[in-house]
């Protein structure tokens, strides 16, 4: 599952860019569609999460997610949001 979301204003934290429970909650969110797509309901039981850049206001973030692995009551996933630039500005998995 791959997107990206446009960093406003309203999400800033430090003067300037992105809030790291913005990057957080879109990371996220982009794993549970990446679940949903595949017709399988889940939520969020523990989310991982690893703030390497920052995310600009003004700029967009783009998201990839994906499924790892998938067992019987148990699903492995994880995302990347990456700047303008390519440079990656978090990692997550839950």
């Amino acid at each position: 599952m791959a997107g990206r979301f446009f960093v406003k204003q309203d999400h800033q934290g430090p003067p300037g860019v992105a809030h790291g429970g913005v990057i957080a909650a879109a990371l996220d969110e982009a794993m549970a569609l990446a679940v949903h797509a595949e017709g399988i309901g889940a939520w969020t039981r523990s989310l991982r999460l690893e703030l390497s850049a920052p995310a600009a206001v003004g700029t967009f973030v783009r998201l990839e997610a994906r499924i790892d692995e998938r067992g019987e009551r148990r699903l492995e996933t994880s995302a990347e949001a990456t700047g303008d630039d390519g440079e990656r500005v978090a990692a997550a998995a839950a």
